[in-house]
């Protein structure tokens, strides 16, 4: 009997880790980052398009952003202090950033914070 128990404990334990490590459907998987978030002035960004404040765009530090293999990809945005959460695209890269801060259009950073706080803790993961 304790045998058998000890079987079926690993087997469920080998179908939960299976489960917890597969891959976002692009192959990536998902990853949490933990930065600050502060507010800019949309308009040209480093992807290439423009974009006003009204629209919920993020700019990614520099080395998050890379060689721009990340622009048009969505983010949810989590203020780690309130816990609410709001969506936007990666549309530029933010120079002054640390790593795994990002920069937000007035529009997201209001859905998180009052836009004088200018500065939030965030954490933040990529949806595909």
């Amino acid at each position: 009997m304790v045998c058998l128990d000890f079987t079926a404990f690993f087997a469920l334990a080998s179908v939960l880790s299976v489960a917890v490590a597969l891959p976002v459907p692009n192959g990536r998987r998902a990853v949490t980052h933990t930065g600050r978030g502060t507010w800019y002035d949309a308009g040209l960004g480093a992807c290439g398009f423009t974009d006003s404040n009204s629209d919920p765009v993020i700019a990614l530090s520099v080395g998050d952003y890379g060689s721009g293999e990340n622009c048009n990809r969505w983010i949810t945005v989590t203020n780690v202090a309130t816990g609410a959460q709001a969506t936007g695209q990666v549309r530029d890269k933010c120079s002054g950033c640390p790593g795994d801060s990002i920069d937000m259009s007035p529009a997201l950073f209001s859905q998180l914070g009052s836009l004088a706080q200018g500065v939030l803790q965030v954490s933040w993961v990529f949806d595909d």
